[in-house]
Parts: structure tokens; C-alpha cells; sequence
């Protein structure tokens, strides 16, 4: 395969790089400038071959892999992401028999939900590290190996250590497989449906965890629990491996520049020309997200912490006003799920009606505009509101079941449709650094996520039932504000935010991004679209 050489990928490699002065002056990989030696040696013009894809239409640019291959790999990210997300709520089902065992008493506090604040805050912080250095099956192997603890786990210490471990693992891993999507398809309209799939799976995975879990429960071990899903997953590995194919376009180029160099040519992918040492890569991926959360108040993930709370109670008012089981209360919450799949169905026309939005931007003509994807997300925080009250103010023991379980299916449309106008709308605001934005979100939503569940049982037991919600609902009445302000003041805050303002692509990095030659250095950090060669979703 021929490279791009001194021609225009080399030429412009040339002019950013002037300032090394003589032509025989190369790149090291770690990106310092080091002079021709005998580990790097010139070509006859003392000329690095910068490897680029053979035009638009390369056979090995993911973007160009057939239909039928990308929607197989489509379909096999997004069955990781359900599964790896699993665990975080199946670990509930065994709480009754786990403070008997190991005499942990969870009332007036529920000191079992621990285990499930160290996931969460796993979930957080992995993804801020490790990302950068972690390929696809290695998160997943390390995934299903942290599985085991939980298993055989003898006191309650090993199941909250060793689920902070499986916690990050599982949201690496969904990190990583969800930007794979992001790399597969060329347009927002072809992205369109599977990331669609993909947001769905980080709702339904949090109602599918205690369904699964109270399944197995009712008849075996609750450590079946965790050896059933070691067993599936481990089972899986083997169709992963064979499915799951490098999309990274830099990674492609790198490894398409390696196999030059063995020949004997001075071939070097422009991410290896660029790119960073290890230190300076967790540096970055650790700093701007983290900083980002700090200052930039557009990076907000509250409503996942209010959801987490509110799903806490279920049990709880299930159990006491229906005398519902374990197992039965599994099944109210697959309502989540149902909501989230109606939610899924009408996404498409919220793409639309983004898309449209092209033909009215005057701030960058031709480019829809980043707060048209925010137009399902106002109704969408409306339902999510409706359906706190709906469920609390039906939550008594004369009204059928069924009702408060509609107020919970609301929840779920609600939650699917604010996350993906956020995620959609960081990657558009923030563009260059959407990774970096979506790792923010993502641990705001994680932080959120593991300690305000602490405060359910006791909100719903001091409150009852209508008024605990009640206070929900109003918090996220405030909250559904949100939206509304960026989309009428969204222009304005990205031209103030430090980060947004230098963040957007200008026409010849567009055109770069849709060859795979312009990415962020922090690697994959999120699920939806970016820079070829980036992951830009977020995780549960």
C-alpha cells in the first residue's frame, strides 16, 4: 500500500513542523524532534513518509467497511454495553441474604448500598485514567475477572473493594466499545440509528441488573448471581475476539506504518508523530475533564443522581404496599426499560429536525446547530418530572399496581431523552475536546449516581411515599430549566466557555476528521460521535 508521501499530507506535515529547520529533522514518537540516526533513518531525500489512507474510498477505513459489518459490529458493542452494566444493579437482588450472612445491618442506614457507591464511584474515576491506555477486550477480561471476588466473597470489605475495580472495568469497557460506533459511520444521519441502540443500552442495563439478579435468587445461591454472569461473559470472549475489529483510524494508520518500517521504509503515521508519552496522556485525560466539571457549568449530569435515588425506592414501595417479592419487584422495574425503548422509537425525528437545523445556522452555515439536538430533551425533562409525581401520588395501597409502574416508564422515557440530547450536545459544543467533555459528564453523572441512593430510604421513610417523590419531582421541575437556558442562551455560553471557544474544527479539520487524521490526544472517553479515532459516550 502506497503512503502519502511529500506530497500534501507531507507537505503540511512539513509547514507545522517547520521550525524543526533541517529536512533530515524527524519525529520521534514520543513527539520530541530528534535528528536522522541509525533507529530512524531518512529516505534518500531525508523525508518522512507520512501514512494516510488511499484517498476517501481506502478499503481499511472503518468508514468504508461494508453495511452488514458495521451493523454486526454495531449490534455486538452495544450487547456489551448491556452487559457490563449488568452487575451494578443485579448486586441488589442478593441484599437480604447478604445481611444475614455477614450481619450487615441496613436499617436506619443502608450500609449495603456501599457496594454499590464503590461501583459507581469505579465507574467515575476509571474512565479518567485508564481509557487512554486500555484497548477493548482488556477492559472486558479485567471486567469479568472482578467478578470472581464478588463471588466468593466471605465479608462484606472484599464485595465493596473489589466491585470498585469491576465498576471501573465495566464503564472503561463500555467507554471503549461505545466509541467504536462513533467510528464506523461517516455522517450524523448514518449515526443516527445505532446510537440510538447504543443510549438505549445504558438505560435498560440498569433495569435489566435487578430482573436478572432477582431470577436467579429465587431458586439458587445468590453467589449464582455473579458465577452465571462470569460464565457468560467468559463464554462470549471468544465471539468478541472474532467480531470486534480494530476502528481507531490513527491506530490503523499506526499499525499500516509499522509494517512499512519493517521493510525498510521511513513510514510514520501521523499519531505517531504527534503523539504523547504516557505520563503526559493520563495528564490530559485526568486535567481538562476534571476541570471542565469545575468550570464549566454546561457539563451537568444531574438528573442520572435524582434517577438513582428514585429507583431506590422501588423496592421499598413495591414491597410494602403490594407485598410484592424480590423477583416481582424486578419485574416493576423492567418499566425503566419500557419507557427508554419508547423513547428510542421517536429519537429519530429529534435527529430530523437537528439535521434541518443546517439551513439556518449563520454561525457556521451548512453545520446544524449543537442546541437543536436539545429539542427533545425540554419535553423529555417534562415527562421525567410527570413521572416522579405519577408514581408518588399513586404509590397507595388502593390503587393498582400498575399505575405508579407507568409513572416509573415515564422516568425511563424522560432519562433516555435528556441522555442523549446531553451527550449529543457536548460532542457538537465541544467538538475538538469532546472526549474530554463526555468524561466530565460522565463522572458528575457516576458521582451523583453512587451517594444520593444513600439518602432514599430515609427520604421515603420520614416523606412517605407522595411526598419524597414530590420533593423529586419538584427538584427536577427546576432542574428541566436547564435545557431551556441553553437552548436560548447555548450560543452565547459557548462563546464564553473557555473550552468551547477553542474547541471547534475549522473546514480543514472537518474534512481531516472524516479521514481519520485530526483527534483529541486523550483517546476514546465517551460513546457518541467525534473525531475519527475517538469514542465520545459516556457510560451509566
Amino acid at each position: 500500500m502506497p503512503t502519502t508521501r511529500a506530497s500534501a499530507s507531507l507537505s503540511s506535515e512539513k509547514d507545522k513542523d517547520s521550525s524543526r529547520g533541517s529536512p533530515f529533522n524527524q519525529v520521534s514518537e514520543s513527539g520530541e524532534k530528534k535528528e536522522a540516526t541509525k533507529d530512524h533513518p531518512s529516505n534518500e531525500h531525508g523525508e518522512i513518509e507520512v501514512v494516510d489512507w488511499e484517498g476517501r474510498d481506502d478499503p481499511a477505513n472503518p468508514f468504508n467497511w461494508s453495511t452488514s459489518r458495521k451493523w454486526v459490529m454495531t449490534l455486538t458493542t452495544c450487547f456489551i454495553s448491556i452487559l457490563t452494566g449488568l452487575p451494578a444493579g443485579s448486586y441488589s437482588a442478593a441484599n437480604d441474604r447478604m445481611s444475614s450472612l455477614w450481619n450487615v445491618q441496613n436499617n436506619p442506614f443502608p450500609n449495603l448500598t456501599w457496594a454499590t457507591v464503590s461501583w459507581n464511584m469505579g465507574a467515575a474515576l476509571f474512565p479518567l485514567l485508564f481509557v487512554p491506555l486500555t484497548e477493548n477486550l482488556a477492559s472486558y477480561i479485567i471486567f469479568i475477572i472482578f467478578l470472581f471476588p464478588s463471588a466468593w466473597a466471605h465479608n462484606f470489605a472484599t464485595m465493596v473493594v473489589t466491585r470498585f475495580i469491576g465498576g471501573g472495568a465495566s464503564s472503561v469497557s463500555i467507554n471503549l466499545v461505545g466509541g467504536s460506533i462513533s467510528d464506523l459511520y461517516r455522517t450524523e444521519k448514518e449515526r443516527s440509528i445505532p446510537m440510538s441502540i447504543f443510549g438505549w443500552t445504558s438505560v435498560v442495563g440498569i433495569a435489566l441488573g435487578p430482573f436478572i439478579g432477582g431470577a436467579i435468587q429465587r431458586n439458587l445461591n445468590w453467589r449464582w448471581i455473579y458465577w452465571i454472569q462470569i460464565i457468560f461473559n467468559a463464554g462470549c470472549l471468544p465471539i468478541f475476539w472474532f467480531v470486534l475489529k480494530e476502528t481507531r483510524g490513527d491506530v490503523i494508520l499506526a499499525k499500516r506504518a509499522k509494517k512499512f518500517r519493517k521493510e525498510g521504509r521511513n513510514a510514520y503515521a501521523k499519531s505517531e508523530l504527534n503523539k504523547d508519552n504516557v505520563f503526559e496522556m493520563l495528564k490530559v485525560s485526568f486535567k481538562r475533564p476534571t476541570k471542565m466539571l469545575l468550570t464549566e457549568y454546561t457539563v451537568a449530569s444531574f438528573t442520572w443522581g435524582l434517577l438513582f435515588l428514585f429507583q431506590s425506592s422501588i423496592t421499598q414501595t413495591f414491597s410494602t404496599n403490594y407485598g410484592f417479592s424480590v423477583f416481582q419487584t424486578s419485574l416493576i422495574q423492567l418499566s425503566l426499560s419500557a419507557g427508554a425503548t419508547i423513547a428510542t422509537a421517536v429519537n429519530p425525528l429529534q435527529d430530523q429536525l437537528y439535521l434541518r437545523s443546517a439551513g439556518r445556522n449563520k454561525e457556521t452555515p451548512g453545520k446544524p446547530i449543537p442546541e437543536a439536538r436539545l429539542y427533545f430533551s425540554i419535553p423529555g425533562s417534562l415527562i421525567f418530572t410527570a413521572g416522579l409525581f405519577v408514581y408518588g401520588w399513586t404509590s397507595y395501597t388502593f390503587v393498582p399496581w400498575i399505575a405508579p409502574a407507568v409513572g416509573i416508564a415515564m422516568v425511563g422515557f424522560g432519562i433516555y431523552s435528556i441522555y442523549q440530547a446531553v451527550v449529543n450536545y457536548f460532542t457538537d459544543a465541544y467538538s475538538k475536546y469532546s472526549a474530554s467533555a463526555l468524561s466530565a459528564a460522565s463522572f458528575g453523572r457516576n458521582l451523583f449516581g453512587a451517594f444520593l441512593p444513600l439518602a432514599s430510604p430515609q427520604l421515603y421513610s420520614n416523606l412517605g411515599y407522595q411526598w419524597a417523590s414530590t420533593l423529586l419531582g419538584l427538584v427536577a421541575l427546576v432542574l428541566s430549566l436547564a435545557p431551556v437556558f441553553l437552548l436560548i442562551k447555548g450560543k452565547q455560553i459557548r462563546a464564553k466557555s473557555p473550552f468551547m471557544s477553542e474547541s471547534a474544527y475549522d473546514d480543514e479539520d472537518a474534512e481531516e476528521r472524516k479521514h481519520g487524521s485530526v483527534a483529541e490526544p486523550v483517546g476514546r472517553a465517551g460513546g457518541n460521535p467525534g473525531p475519527h479515532g475517538q469514542a465520545v459516550p459516556a457510560t451509566v
